[in-house]
């Protein structure tokens, strides 16, 4: 949990790989995860690079693969994962896993090819035999069709004489039913009624040789005269992709070519089922080797882009790696490197170097810590070693969304929705959902869990549960006593319907409620206003607090960076400008609190005219002083407010200013830190020692050559964050009152809930007399309503503030977010 309050310190380690260990060096490191690779060879195009021949046969090779996936798949089966933890194969490996992908794949194709042409072959028999084994009752002399319809009437008579000797032929076939129509319509136009054509459709459904589902056919049976009819008839089926058959006129030898025809198919069945015996074997060898080996090559690819990114020694005996590194797993690192080349006899050596650049960012986490740094990181990742907001978000977050969504009911319900998560996260069909708000929620278990949790304890302060009061203490204020000093009598009560509690009144009052808003508020007329006041003063206070602790966090940021002076011409001044003016504000409305009784409350003064008095130096005689001496108090504070503003404005470039004109030695004692930079266990070689500034100060590595001062983009700059902050500390204490709209909001639409559903039910079950059915339905349109409104929209809309809060009002103070993640080298990335 250490790094989790700062990013741990990275080093920049060069890695001397000998050429033949290095592909089992670099596939040790892929299974630890620990360094993140530079390309030395960015200049380099991808198709010049040393492994380029190794990358493309691993591609190849997933080329493959996904033929044989689409295989399986088509098969109907499944993949299993790959089981255990595969390392990198071996370059024999990889020939062998080439030779037996290569064998599979065409055995795969052969075996498909053969099916596929047995399936054409017997698809082919069965739609003979079923035009031979249809009842088509040829016509052997030629008669003009009778019927009604025109387009099946010759448009000229059949004319006698030589045409009556003509022989009658046949063209039997089969074609598709959607194209019968246009067929049969086709011919008798084309040939002018010189043919009889009967179509009928199979009795039973063949199996298409190419989809495999079932399809219905039509056969048809032509009878004609003349040749050129029949080379009419002959076009005219072959433009509809028409299946032609012999057709023979006997009816004996039409029933010995159907027998035969059957004897064919029985056979061709039983080639078939074998041809799909051995296929099916096939398949089950692909599905058992398949997986392991996909694994097995995306990590060999993998390693190979790895090398890829190393430059090549002078001598050509060894790959040159640099690699970011945590400092804390320098040991494994080397560890890993004299494991993984002991074998060839020459061991890898890690060298830690200079950096030159900014390192990225490592802050490691765990199942809880997740949700919240991705929070953080959506705004920016930190720079390195930059305080990190997330242990803090943990609570803040999930505390200021319970603000605007404080109830009992519906934090409980949140709670327990993202408990059920919790507990079961280990299970596998949790985390194999592919549905993406499922996802979203499922990522983020922990954050909800908080968050109902908060929502809970917010509740009951507010002292509401799905917007009902709940009495767990006796309340504070006694009706009783009021009624019997104050002498109400049944007139007074019939012509004052609200009644007013009098907390000067002896025995009226008994004192503050033990937790929470007291029960008794949410009976009275004008609980609304009390509800405002209360939560109007608690998001100024809770706002005010939780900037200021932001700036207190920039603290850390400067002494971790040895910026000394930024502590006293920038933190100090900030704190001032805050504190003095709306620190002040929050010490008011506490101090009033405080002091105020309720003898006092019709002439306590007001704070807003107090604090509009402080700005206009001025005094009002109607609103009288909280305490002696307060106009010289607020005198002081708004001039220490406006002293703050030039000191922040001009402070630091003036000091930066005059330590650029002294002599420097910063580039002398890089040189010394080049050469007293070595082996891994050398402490100087640290690269937080130096640290990296603000922007402005361009701070560096050891060895870093000293970047431009530029004045006016120091002042410039400058000048941007005090008008942001200044004018941030106005518009952000503003912002924070969000709390109070979102909660009074939240509080309202319970409320309207309540009284337009369940109060309707429950009072028309007293009615009908049938209270359990009738609030059956009602109690299930107020859940589903609840759920959907309350739960979801008003709890988005409640996380959307609460998350605008932290990126502008919070994390501005002391973030700065421009950095980047490492991104270690690992195969569990890649797995994934």
């Amino acid at each position: 949990m250490g790094s989790l309050f700062r990013s741990e310190e990275v080093a920049l380690v060069q890695l001397f790989l000998p050429t033949a260990a290095a592909y089992t060096c670099v596939s040790q490191l892929g299974e630890l995860g620990l360094v993140e690779f530079r390309d030395l060879n960015a200049s380099v195009s991808a198709f010049q690079r040393r492994f380029v021949v190794d990358v493309r046969r691993c591609e190849e090779l997933e080329k493959t693969f996904t033929f044989l996936q689409e295989e399986v798949r088509r098969a109907g089966l499944v993949l299993p994962p790959a089981e255990g933890r595969l390392p990198a194969p071996s370059p024999p490996d990889l020939l062998r896993i080439q030779e037996e992908t290569e064998r599979l794949a065409q055995e795969l194709r052969d075996v498909r090819g053969n099916q596929q042409a047995l399936r054409a072959q017997l698809h082919q028999l069965q739609l003979h035999a079923a035009v031979l084994g249809q009842s088509h009752s040829p016509v052997p002399a030629a008669a003009p069709t009778e019927g009604p319809s025109s387009e099946k009437t010759p448009l000229l008579p059949s004319p006698g004489g030589p045409h009556q000797d003509l022989r009658v032929n046949f063209v039997a076939g089969a074609v598709e039913p959607h194209k019968a129509a246009a067929l049969e319509r086709l011919l008798w136009r084309a040939c002018r009624g010189f043919l009889i054509a009967s179509f009928r459709e199979t009795e039973q459904q063949l199996e298409d040789p190419v989809t495999g589902e079932p399809a219905a056919w039509m056969t048809f049976l032509i009878s004609y005269w003349g040749e050129q009819i029949g080379q009419k008839i002959r076009k005219i089926t072959d433009c509809f992709h028409c299946r032609v058959f012999p057709f023979l006129e006997q009816e004996q030898a039409r029933r010995g070519a159907l027998q035969q025809l059957q004897q064919q198919s029985q056979e061709l069945q039983e080639v078939l089922g074998e041809t799909e015996r051995f296929l099916s074997q096939v398949l089950g060898r692909v599905q058992r080797l398949l997986p392991p080996w996909q694994v097995q090559i995306h990590k060999m690819k993998a390693v190979y882009l790895m090398l890829n990114q190393c430059s090549v020694s002078t001598t050509h005996k060894c790959l040159i790696a640099e690699v970011w590194c945590a400092t804390r797993d320098l040991p494994a690192l080397q560890q890993a490197l004299r494991d993984s080349s002991s074998e060839e006899g020459v061991s890898a050596v890690a060298h830690r170097i200079p950096c030159r650049e900014l390192p990225p960012t490592l802050i490691r986490t765990n199942r809880f810590t997740a949700s919240f740094q991705g929070i953080v990181d959506a705004y920016g990742v930190g720079r390195y070693q930059e305080v990190n907001p997330a242990p803090y978000t943990i609570i803040t977050f999930p505390f200021l969304f319970a603000v605007m969504f404080g109830d009992v009911g519906h934090g409980l319900l949140m709670f327990l929705f993202a408990l059920a998560m919790v507990l079961a996260e280990d299970r596998p069909a949790m985390k194999a959902s592919q549905n993406e708000i499922w996802q979203t929620f499922f990522g983020g278990r922990y954050l909800l869990l908080l968050m109902g949790l908060f929502s809970i304890y917010t509740g009951f302060i507010y002292n509401e549960c799905f917007s009902r009061a709940t009495t767990i203490f006796p309340s504070g204020w006694s009706v009783a006593a009021m009624a019997n000093q104050s002498g109400w009598s049944d007139q007074f009560l019939s012509q004052n319907p609200l009644l007013t509690l009098n907390p000067n009144v002896t025995g009226v009052f008994l004192g503050p409620y033990p937790f929470g808003i007291d029960p008794i508020w949410s009976l009275a007329a004008n609980h609304l206003s009390f509800l405002n006041s209360f939560k109007m003063k608690m998001s100024v206070i809770l706002g005010v607090t939780h900037m200021a602790f932001g700036v207190f966090l920039g603290i850390f940021n400067h002494v971790h960076f040895g910026q000394a002076h930024r502590l006293l011409l920038e933190t100090l001044p900030e704190l001032l400008f805050l504190l003095g003016l709306f620190g002040y504000l929050v010490f008011l409305v506490v101090y009033k609190w405080l002091r105020v009784t309720a003898a006092e409350a019709a002439s306590a003064p007001s704070i807003l005219i107090h604090f509009i008095n402080m700005f206009l130096f001025s005094r009002s005689p109607t609103n009288r002083p909280l305490f002696a001496g307060q106009e010289v108090v607020q005198h002081v504070l708004v001039v220490l407010a406006l002293a703050a503003v030039p000191v922040l404005l001009l402070g630091t470039p003036l000091h930066l200013l005059r330590q650029r004109r002294r002599p420097s030695r910063r580039k002398s004692a890089g040189q010394q830190g080049e050469d007293g930079a070595g082996l891994l266990d050398s402490p100087e070689a640290s690269t937080s020692e130096n640290g990296w500034g603000s922007d402005e100060e361009k701070a560096g590595c050891p060895g870093e050559e000293e970047t431009e001062f530029v004045p006016s983009e120091v002042f410039m700059h400058q000048a941007i964050h005090t008008i942001e902050f200044c004018l941030g500390c106005i518009s952000n204490t503003a912002s924070y009152l969000r709390l109070w709209a979102l909660s009074l909001a939240h509080a309202q639409l319970s409320e309207v809930l309540w009284a337009m559903v369940m109060r309707v039910g429950l009072g028309m079950g007293a009615q009908v007399g049938v209270a359990a059915a009738a609030l059956v339905p009602v109690f299930a349109a107020f859940a589903v309503l609840t759920v959907a409104i309350l739960l979801v929209m008003e709890g988005l809309s409640a996380f959307l503030h609460a998350l605008r809060l932290h990126w502008v009002e919070f994390q501005n103070k002391f973030y700065a977010g421009t950095g980047y993640k490492l991104s270690p080298f690992s195969f569990s990335v890649e797995d994934e």
